[in-house]
């Protein structure tokens, strides 16, 4: 009887599977053709080539967590440290993926990518087993999934963005298969998964509010209702609640604050009158900020304000279905008028979300680190705009012209976002680095503590201008060893109330002068980074 099932359930979905299997190709495939395009191969990938310091940061984290359980040293900036053990600014879950790979195959400089992969393929597979997207919507899937090159970028290098696109993508599968079966399992799914995702960036939790309504909206009665509601109302007080925990214990003090709240509060400051005038001043100054960087993007192809205008074009896509649905909608009738609910339900929210996130950015972020946030979006929007009902496809055609026009077409300002191949000449200094640090550096004490903790001065001023410390080569650092980024200013000005043992500064720049006049012991240096032990 159970291998009858299982035939029965083979016929019935075999071509769901294969589609899948399809989807599940497309990462691997889309890194393969990008690295040949650059005339290397994946495994050419090198995170200590890379310009993105951040990597740095989750890599070092991630190795002390498999090492030690937390970081030996502290990770924080001007030597800020979390309240609770020793994590950087960012949520220590956005690492989880990493550091479950690292405990099954292990952790080296290849790690990130190849998790990404994995996570990315895994996505895609989950995603068609669960929508089940026909062979047109297979075929756009794969069209656009190309042509979105974030999506190759961010599986070839040690940022977290992988995590989080792969996370949403599965909980549009699993959006898409509740709207087609109302199974409860799919909906606890999507709840989990938009919790996980706002407790590793609180702005998704604009995704908490697709199972909110889905679960109260799908109730036969008012006391069902105000049950369901309830439930929301638990899950969100949950969620929130462990992210302001995370928050306030587990992450260290930014340079800055990481969101700009200055629009919230002018209502306490000016009172109400005032505050709606900060409100809207605000969202018009920042307006024609954004504008004059999508006209960058678009003359010179500077890399935000050409993930601007891609932004904006899908989300007047979504938008704009979203009205011709509704509008097919309120006159279709029976399994018609169903099928239409659910795709409108998803680009609703959709453009829903994509309007809400466009407001906290304007109000709230700087749009150089605002911009790659709203990558996630793009990634879901994509898939959404795949599976629209659509005559010759010309949404996809235009979606996919706008990302070829700037991420193909453009190319000034996204080194920054590209990955980087092994060069001969940094591999080499830094294996010379590795050597001299190996033999003078070794994790002390128990717990995290300032012995375990490099001072990374960001950059100094040289008679040349401002030069960057060559911050690479701290990759070289024992397992466990925290980095906190410092400025400059803050190094020279609390010189002799400094904490951490040991500072890697900029050859020949005043800090190190100053290093140079203490008779710190230099451990390991080359004209990029020069490393010093201060006690």
């Amino acid at each position: 009887m159970k291998e009858k099932r299982l035939k029965t359930w083979w016929e019935h979905e075999k071509g769901t599977c294969l589609r899948a299997v399809i989807l599940a190709c497309l990462p691997l495939i889309a890194c393969l053709v990008y690295c040949a395009a650059k005339g290397a191969s994946i495994g050419e990938i090198y995170l200590p080539s890379s310009g993105r310091n951040d990597e740095l940061i989750y890599y070092k984290q991630v190795e002390a967590i498999l090492r030690y359980g937390y970081p030996q040293g502290y990770f924080g900036f001007n030597e800020s440290h979390a309240l609770k053990l020793s994590f950087a600014a960012w949520s220590p879950l956005l690492m989880l993926p990493w550091v479950l790979w690292g405990l099954l195959f292990g952790w080296n400089l290849m790690s990130p990518i190849l998790c990404n992969i994995f996570l990315l393929t895994t996505a895609m597979l989950l995603f068609g087993l669960l929508a089940k997207p026909g062979w047109k919507q297979v075929g756009v899937t794969a069209f656009l999934f190309f042509l979105f090159m974030p999506f190759s970028w961010y599986m070839l290098c040690g940022m977290p963005e992988t995590a989080c696109f792969s996370l949403l993508i599965v909980f549009y599968g699993a959006a898409a298969g509740y709207l087609r079966k109302k199974s409860g399992p799919l909906l606890g799914v999507m709840f989990a998964l938009a919790g996980l995702l706002t407790m590793m960036r609180p702005y998704l939790f604009l995704f908490l509010l697709l199972p909110a309504y889905l679960w109260i909206s799908g109730q036969e009665n008012r006391a069902a209702r105000w049950r369901a509601a309830a439930g929301t109302t638990a899950v969100f007080a949950t969620v929130f609640g462990a992210y302001a925990w995370i928050s306030h214990f587990l992450a260290a003090a930014y340079f800055r604050p990481l969101f700009d709240m200055k629009w919230l509060t002018a209502f306490f400051e000016r009172g109400l009158a005032g505050g709606i005038r900060n409100f809207f001043g605000t969202l018009y100054y920042s307006g024609l900020e954004f504008l004059r960087y999508m006209r960058q993007g678009a003359e010179s192809g500077l890399a935000a304000g050409s993930i601007f205008c891609c932004y904006i074009v899908v989300f007047l896509v979504l938008l704009c279905q979203s009205v011709i649905d509704y509008a097919a909608w309120r006159r279709a009738e029976g399994e018609e008028k169903e099928a239409l609910g659910g795709r409108l339900v998803l680009e609703a929210h959709l453009s829903l979300s994509f309007g809400a996130m466009l407001g906290a950015l304007l109000l709230m972020c700087n749009f150089f680190d605002g911009c790659k946030h709203l990558l996630g979006f793009l990634a879901v929007g994509t898939l959404v705009i795949a599976g629209m009902r659509t005559r010759y496809f010309k949404k996809a055609v235009l979606t996919g012209a706008v990302f070829a026009a700037f991420f193909f077409g453009k190319e000034a300002g996204f080194e920054a976002y590209e990955p980087d191949f092994v060069k001969e000449d940094v591999a080499g200094r830094l294996e010379r680095f590795s050597e001299a640090v190996e033999r003078e550096l070794t994790v002390a004490g128990d717990g995290p503590n300032y012995d375990n903790t490099v001072i990374w001065v960001l950059a100094d001023e040289l008679p040349e201008g401002m030069v960057y410390t060559g911050w690479q080569y701290l990759y070289s650092l024992p397992a466990g060893f925290g980095v906190s980024c410092c400025t400059a200013e803050y190094v020279t000005e609390h010189f002799d109330l400094l904490q951490s043992k040991y500072l890697c500064v900029v050859p020949g720049g005043p800090v190190e002068e100053k290093c140079i006049g203490m008779k710190y012991e230099k451990i390991a240096g080359n004209e990029y980074a020069v490393l010093y032990r201060r006690y």
